[in-house]
């Protein structure tokens, strides 16, 4: 498999999502978690994306015990994690970038991970008082301490990710990204190009919608939490959504592909430097994933697909006004 570069070293052109390790889209266990980690030990996927703040810590443990058990496994695989979302006095949502709080998380991450260093480590949300060049350096310390090997941003803006390199190399900015988010082809695409950085594409299956198993209306209120506060599952959206992806769907047919494959051959072909990261909990599943890596799509597979699925096409906001607090707009 080919690799992309990703801080100090090269992983492979996709990775695993590990919120999915956790009951977001649903109720999960740890070895469906276990079998998703084989499969890409054997399909030679080698990257893994997690934070503390999934299930509250158990993505990271479930990993870390995958390591522990597994020969081979730490060498295999190349970990990113996160820190920065917490709760303040009264128990409310807030963002914390300054060091001692990112330093004191990533101990919590090390451990439950079972290792003394990741090779990144992100900032999952901004802190808007903060300057960004600041929480840079709170990064950066860290990495002199020998405990990320590289540093990393989540959800921010192109002349955000600017101003932080000025200070500190940018390995990687993750950021939604797929055929129903089209936003980052608006400045962070380039940027990220420009300045060497990854674009750690996370939602590249469109939140099920590019999938041939995509969320139906009588699912919503079973998986519950943010998929049905999200617009895009709101009902009127929803039922739009799914007549519109149906067309993908039909046309990943024809090619003899999986949906999910095709939207992540797409991805990969909005450059070199783009790195998806699904998520699922069925190893099948991922399997579908992964033969993306390994399509070629041509000029009129693309221009076919853009014909079915036009930028703008998705019908609700990719997040309701309470998801959108932390992310930065820019456009």
């Amino acid at each position: 498999m080919k690799t992309r570069k990703l801080g100090t070293t090269e992983v492979s052109p996709l990775g695993i999502g590990a919120m999915s390790f956790g009951p977001f889209y649903g109720p999960t266990t740890e070895a469906a978690s276990f079998a998703v980690l084989d499969a890409a030990m054997e399909l030679g996927v080698t990257h893994i994306d997690t934070a503390n703040v999934y299930a509250g810590g158990k993505s990271e443990e479930t990993i870390g015990q995958f390591l522990a058990e597994r020969p081979g496994a730490k060498d295999h695989f190349v970990i990113a994690t996160k820190g920065a979302i917490t709760k303040d006095d009264d128990g409310n949502r807030c963002f914390r970038n300054d060091a001692a709080h990112l330093e004191a998380e990533l101990d919590k991450s090390l451990k439950r991970l079972g290792v003394d260093c990741v090779e990144l480590y992100y900032i999952h949300r901004r802190q808007a008082e903060m300057p960004i060049e600041e929480a840079a350096e709170a990064l950066a310390s860290l990495v002199k301490k020998g405990k990320c090997r590289s540093i990393g941003f989540s959800e921010i803006a192109p002349s955000s990710l600017r101003r932080a390199a000025a200070v500190h190399p940018v390995a990687a900015v993750q950021s939604e990204y797929s055929l129903s988010v089209r936003a980052p082809e608006l400045g962070l695409v380039q940027a990220t190009e420009e300045l060497g950085a990854a674009l750690v594409a996370f939602g590249p299956v469109g939140r099920s919608f590019l999938t041939d198993r995509p969320i139906r209306p009588e699912q919503v209120e079973e998986i519950g939490g943010w998929v049905a506060s999200n617009p895009r599952f709101e009902p009127e959206n929803l039922r739009y959504n799914l007549e519109i992806s149906d067309g993908f769907r039909k046309l990943a047919a024809d090619m003899g592909e999986p949906a999910a494959a095709v939207a992540i051959a797409w991805l990969l072909a909005q450059g070199d430097h783009v790195i998806p990261i699904p998520g699922t909990r069925s190893a099948d599943h991922f399997r579908e994933l992964v033969r993306g890596a390994e399509l070629e799509l041509g000029e009129a597979e693309l221009a076919a697909i853009e014909t079915v699925l036009p930028v703008g096409w998705a019908h609700g906001d990719r997040y309701s006004a309470g998801q959108w607090v932390g992310p930065e707009r820019y456009c």
